[in-house]
């Protein structure tokens, strides 16, 4: 199983942005996805999570800007990201838990970070 991450790139303020992470490999389901983000300097901060249910939570300082989502048929998440800012500048990663088999334990994956630069 492989996390592909992409869509991240370099946007004025107040632009958009999709990220997407995609799961190859044989998977029987996605129970839980999230993104997080990495600004230099930093630590690893927790960005936006879904459970498989559908409920999603966001840190405050993107809440009402960005969107996770999902395409079970797919196997992809995605963080739509509306009005950035500067300080949204960062690494980001998608990690997703999910069962390779009916039955098998929850295995968290990471995919490989996508870089998002927000400047003018």
């Amino acid at each position: 199983v492989q996390l592909q991450a992409s869509g991240g790139g370099l946007v004025q303020p107040g632009g958009s942005l999709r990220l997407s992470c995609t799961v190859s490999g044989s998977v029987f389901s996605l129970n839980t996805m999230g993104w997080y983000r990495q600004a230099p300097g930093k630590q690893r901060e927790w960005v936006a999570s879904m459970v498989s249910g559908g409920a999603s939570n966001y840190v405050d300082s993107v809440k009402g800007r960005f969107t996770i989502s999902r395409d079970n048929a797919k196997n992809t998440i995605y963080l739509q990201m509306n009005s950035l800012r500067p300080e949204d500048t960062a690494v980001y990663s998608c990690n997703i838990g999910l069962r390779r088999t009916v039955g098998s334990r929850v295995t968290d994956y990471w995919g490989q970070g996508t870089q998002v630069t927000v400047s003018s």
